[in-house]
């Protein structure tokens, strides 16, 4: 149940929404769910291609703590929706679709974690906080992240 913080005591109290607001607010975070594992591969692949020179199949694995089948079958799905290129026997390669979706979820990654350590949190919690904040955060609040940033910044 989602709560609100009450004006008179400070206390946690029950917060009320109209049920259609409450549906769209799942219907986004199952959304979010969905394009988790996809963001997090490009990503991941992103970053062991910039810093190894390629993203092998067993290096995914073991970054995302998965066994090598998971990680074949979630390349099958990534091939599939146009972000990734591979040959047999060969490193995984972004397309220009995966590559630009990889940037996108590094600037997200960015922001969250800077916003997250610009309150106070060590960067460690910052950085495994924002694994998951980065999925399920809207534009209009990133965007308010990169504001209070910059106002911070000019200060």
């Amino acid at each position: 149940m989602s709560s609100r913080i009450s004006s008179s005591s400070g206390a946690l109290a029950p917060d009320i929404r109209a049920p259609e607001t409450q549906a769209d607010g799942f219907a986004t975070v199952r959304q979010a769910h969905g394009s988790e594992v996809a963001e997090d591969y490009v990503e991941l692949i992103a970053e062991l291609i910039e810093t190894r020179g390629e993203a092998r199949p067993v290096d995914i694995a073991e970054r995302l703590g998965v066994k090598p089948p998971t990680v074949t079958k979630n390349i099958s799905r990534l091939k599939a929706a146009g972000l990734v290129r591979r040959e047999p026997y060969r490193a995984v390669f972004l397309t220009e679709t995966g590559q630009a979706l990889a940037n996108a979820c590094r600037h997200r990654h960015r922001i969250v974690v800077t916003f997250l350590i610009s309150l106070g949190i060590d960067a460690e919690t910052a950085e495994r906080d924002a694994e998951g904040i980065e999925h399920h955060v809207s534009d209009a609040t990133l965007a308010a992240f990169e504001a209070q940033l910059a106002g911070a910044a000019r200060r």
